[in-house]
């Protein structure tokens, strides 16, 4: 009974207005005049990490889509100034410095010092290698990203990265509700790419992979490349040989699905036609829509990699692939409530114990981030690696 919900915020609140029904029931309300912006309103519409364990799990009972309506209803409350003043910092600091980190753009390409890499500036690659905000400006975390990196290059791989010219991709801002920005990202995006003559955008950060592979293409400005998440790519590598995971890594690990790699990271999917309603009140589509149900994200490839280490052991945790608990650190909750995505990491944590792991693996920096933030705030200890660490280990 511990580990059957997949809300956080219905979890952790125990309310209805911060379940995605009662979402429903206060935009109804309000489009009908009955209710106006309220404190309690905006708290129940930003209390929500938007992971999308509600629309799996609504399209199991009727085809309906709360992840749309919360993305809506968060573009409405920016269009009408109803902004929380913590996101107002990043957003500020996105317009001015091109990341979502409070950090300089001159600061972005430090983490790549030292290595010996194409400038896509100046240069042209087949395979361009992107940090992402979080990698790029969180120096913790800089082993990771460079780890990728330098594990493409030795495996030949004509690769390429923008260094301090990297911009963010938009995804967060536009999740949060900013909708502006990302047009402009993926414009810049689609520029920089043919510049470079890129034929395959590689991201170790999950965030950007679902920004690029599916919010670009929802807006109508899909890129004309091949978008890899880098287990993807390295798993290509390791299938033909390139790569060698060779030397033992004794350990039993459980593996967490991002849910930007999971079931957001499903393609998305174009519909024309119209709602009917039937009998005055159902509504139907005409033609049929099909809807994405999150079961066709990035589930089988990081598991398959992890099979192919020797000596680890791959266990798995109550809530997996598009039914997978988010970490806690979408949506804008750990910038403007860090309590309430510390207390979700713990719960992911706690799970991760009860199933006899002695560590995790992810496929997301901002998701390790805060497994180590719940960590120093208390939570359960246990040992969390990127499969970037752990295919280093085996190499």
């Amino acid at each position: 009974m511990d580990f059957i919900k997949g809300c956080p915020s219905a979890a952790r609140y125990n309310f209805h207005a911060y379940a995605a029904s009662g979402k429903w029931n206060m935009s109804y309300s309000f489009l009908q005049g009955r209710i106006d912006y309220s404190d309690a309103f905006q708290d129940a519409v930003y209390r929500c990490q938007m992971c999308g364990s509600c629309d799996v799990s609504c399209k199991v009972v009727q085809d309906i889509e709360p992840l749309e309506h919360m993305q809506t209803l968060r573009m409405k409350f920016v269009e009408d100034g109803q902004i929380l003043p913590e996101h107002m910092l990043f957003i500020d600091n996105l317009k001015k410095e091109d990341n979502m980190m409070l950090a300089k753009k001159a600061d972005r390409g430090k983490w790549a010092e030292g290595i010996r890499v194409k400038n896509l500036n100046k240069e042209k690659a087949k395979v361009a290698y992107r940090a992402g905000c979080r990698y790029a400006y969180d120096d913790e975390l800089w082993p990771i990203v460079r780890g990728g990196l330098q594990i493409l290059l030795d495996a030949g791989v004509d690769v390429g990265i923008w260094g301090d010219d990297e911009v963010c991709c938009g995804g967060r801002s536009y999740q949060w509700g900013y909708a502006g920005e990302i047009t402009k990202y993926a414009e810049h995006t689609m520029e920089a790419l043919k510049a470079a003559g890129v034929e395959i955008l590689v991201n170790p950060c999950s965030d950007c992979y679902q920004a690029y592979k599916v919010l670009y293409d929802k807006i109508g400005k899909k890129l004309d490349v091949e978008v890899l998440h880098i287990t993807e790519y390295l798993h290509r590598l390791i299938k033909d040989g390139t790569i060698q995971l060779t030397k033992e890594v004794p350990m039993t690990v459980t593996y967490h699905d991002p849910c930007h790699l999971g079931r957001l990271a499903e393609p998305w999917v174009h519909w024309k036609g119209k709602e009917v309603k039937v009998m005055g009140q159902m509504i139907c589509h005409e033609p049929p829509k099909k809807y994405r149900r999150g079961a066709n994200g990035v589930y089988d490839i990081p598991r398959e990699i992890l099979k192919t280490i020797p000596g680890l052991k791959l266990v798995e945790m109550h809530r997996i692939r598009e039914s997978a608990w988010c970490c806690g650190a979408g949506g804008g909750v750990k910038e403007a409530y860090p309590e309430f995505a510390t207390w979700t990491a713990a719960e992911r944590l706690k799970e991760a114990r009860s199933v006899g792991a002695r560590a995790m693996a992810t496929a997301c920096g901002w998701c390790k981030r805060n497994f180590l933030d719940a960590m120093e705030e208390g939570a359960d200890p246990i040992e969390v690696y990127d499969i970037i660490e752990l295919i280093q280990k085996a190499m």
